[in-house]
């Protein structure tokens, strides 16, 4: 079990941050959120990396808009998650990611993300150069930021029944990156990977969770 913690980001912005893991670790895992806050199933990500020896950090990105809010997966709460995250900046964003790598000072890093936090794993490798390796998982906002070079190791998780990701913007992604790793899990919906919500696809977790933990081993050692 881990515990929470404040971070600042450079431009003087403070947040909260569930951390795990050994503190000695010489390797890290930044863990990024769904639509729905730093919530119980993300805490329970990030305990997971941290069983495998990982120091981890999960930073609470809404904070800038909705400090300390945690949803669950009704359809009030994806309405309302969607609103927050509509009110976010993506360069704030990623200064509280940097942030949240910098708490993980001198150990090699990998960051992995799910929903929009796949979108901003994703960024974590074409707009920072803290990262060794990035997993995202069915990352919307994938698409429209393709064409950005890339400085680490990529990894993509898709649905292929994901309603809000159809398959021809996973083939634009497999264009535009292609040393990048990409799975398709076929009959996969939006957030196969949640045992929270009612898309979880167990099967496909286990595929793309073992896929994740050896793309991180490969990179970061």
């Amino acid at each position: 079990m881990g515990k929470t913690i404040e971070l600042k980001a450079k431009d003087g912005h403070t947040f909260s941050a569930y951390v795990a893991g050994p503190e000695n670790a010489t390797k890290g895992i930044v863990v990024i959120q769904e639509i729905f806050g730093v919530n119980h199933h993300i805490r329970d990500m990030a305990d997971r990396y941290a069983a495998q020896g990982y120091a981890v950090v999960a930073p609470a990105l809404f904070d800038r808009v909705a400090p300390g809010i945690e949803l669950g997966y009704t359809p009030d709460d994806i309405s309302k998650g969607r609103e927050v995250r509509m009110k976010l900046n993506d360069a704030e964003v990623m200064a509280d990611v940097e942030a949240a790598a910098d708490h993980l000072s001198g150990k090699k890093l990998g960051i992995v993300g799910y929903c929009f936090g796949g979108t901003v794993a994703f960024w974590g490798a074409t707009r920072s150069s803290k990262f060794a390796a990035i997993s995202g998982w069915y990352g919307g906002g994938v698409a429209g930021s393709k064409n950005e070079a890339a400085n680490c190791a990529v990894q993509l998780h898709f649905g292929e029944k994901d309603a809000s990701i159809p398959m021809a913007d996973v083939d634009a992604v497999k264009m535009a990156q292609p040393k990048a790793e990409i799975f398709v899990y076929m009959g996969a919906q939006h957030g196969f990977g949640c045992d929270e919500r009612g898309s979880f696809s167990k099967p496909d977790y286990d595929v793309a969770q073992q896929r994740t933990l050896d793309f991180f081993k490969k990179h970061l050692g």
